[in-house]
């Protein structure tokens, strides 16, 4: 059957207010995981007009500047002086943070399956991996597809491309009028499950007060649409929306309060898979509305890119205080040949999913979270993080006896 519709995904850029907080939750967590690999962290933020407001609970041994990482962050965004009403050196900065509490600590730090053993037992590493117990129950989705060479979908892929590139102008004052404040969306048109054209474009592009919208618009089109977007899929019905209200001068957080966790469909895959509800920004790997995230969508490329599905949906459940998961299940929409409980018993069998093990294999006490806070925290193809690897295909060959 024929299935044609329209789907439209977001991206923000930067200088959005909640982007903002969620690269400034980021920072900080880096920081720590630069002084204390094993700090734990959960660090959220809110910005508006003048202010910027820490809120968490933090463990750590590191003692971190974090007023000055603030400040440093949202100058490098662009927020650098009040020529776009926010200013990163003169901003007050006011911090509530509380250390972790006693109660999370004692299921993550001795996990239900290691309080199983005997007293005394030696550990060998793979029993080591059940030290550590999910910080905090939920379920996480990871989603893949082969729409695009990242393996995600085409809206989001072409949103985020859009926002990273009107970012680059910004930074690089490739056009001198545009600030860190903007936004994009994609709406394809798919015909029979499979993206045919770009319907809509939509950029909303933060601008100062004495730049024309007609140059804005033959700017946007000539320096963030037309080397993002391939012409094959744009055609002369493709509309093209340039900051439809016609003005976009005051933005970020003096326009609109900031909040971390706030753009969890920007960070994943734009709509199209569902969610789970939890924030990543400003967590340590503990969490696992963070690790087991990654480890859903890392479950879900490789399935894809071993052929078992053309997409594919992967939720994983945990209980906190507890160091394997609740619960598997894999929706591939009747893509695949494989039945799914078979596709869910392989997952099972060759992928560890206890968070001590996906810390390790993700390298997750590295400073590596402000570059994921924007443009994604999946489908990275600018960056080098172990979730996004197909190393697994082969062994999901194998398990199935694919050739």
């Amino acid at each position: 059957m024929v299935n044609n519709y329209l789907f439209t995904s977001e991206s923000v850029t930067e200088g959005h207010p909640d982007k903002l907080c969620d690269i400034v939750s980021d920072s900080i967590l880096d920081e720590y995981m630069k002084a204390d690999p094993k700090a734990r962290v959960a660090c959220e933020v809110a910005a508006t007009t003048g202010t910027v407001i820490l809120l968490g609970e933090i463990t750590s041994s590191a003692n971190i500047d974090m007023v000055s990482t603030v400040r440093k962050v949202i100058n490098e965004i662009g927020y650098k002086d009040d020529t776009f009403g926010f200013n990163g050196n003169t901003c007050a900065v006011i911090m509530s943070i509380d250390k972790q509490s006693d109660d999370i600590n004692i299921g993550v730090s001795n996990s239900l399956e290691h309080k199983s053993l005997k007293a005394g037992t030696h550990l060998d590493t793979n029993e080591a991996k059940d030290l550590i117990g999910a910080g905090d129950q939920g379920m996480m989705f990871g989603y893949a597809c082969n729409e695009t060479d990242s393996f995600m979908p085409a809206p989001i892929y072409y949103s985020h491309k859009l926002c990273y590139r009107l970012g680059f102008i910004m930074k690089n004052n490739l056009l001198d009028y545009i600030g860190p404040d903007g936004k994009s969306m994609v709406t394809i048109e798919y015909k029979d499950n499979k993206p045919y054209r770009i319907n809509t474009i939509v950029v909303s592009a933060q601008h100062k007060a004495d730049i024309s919208q007609e140059r804005i618009y033959n700017d946007i089109v000539e320096y963030v649409i037309n080397p993002v977007i391939p012409k094959g899929l744009m055609d002369k019905n493709t509309r093209l929306l340039i900051n439809p209200t016609g003005r976009f001068v005051k933005g970020g957080p003096c326009a609109d309060t900031g909040l971390t966790g706030r753009k969890i469909i920007v960070d994943t895959y734009g709509g199209m898979g569902r969610h789970g509800g939890g924030a990543f920004s400003g967590k340590d790997p503990t969490k696992v509305d963070r690790t087991g995230a990654y480890a859903a969508r890392y479950t879900a490329k490789n399935i894809v890119a071993a052929g078992l599905a053309q997409k594919c949906e992967v939720q994983i459940s945990y209980a906190i205080g507890v160091a394997n998961p609740v619960s598997i299940n894999v929706n591939t929409f009747g893509t695949s040949m494989i039945s799914e409980d078979k596709i869910s018993a392989m997952v099972n069998s060759i992928f560890d999913l206890r968070p001590a093990s996906l810390i390790e294999q993700f390298h997750m006490r590295s400073p590596i979270y402000r570059k994921l806070a924007s443009y994604g925290h999946v489908g990275r193809d600018d960056l080098d993080v172990a979730w996004e690897n197909i190393n697994k295909v082969d062994e999901i060959r194998a398990y199935f006896n694919i050739k």
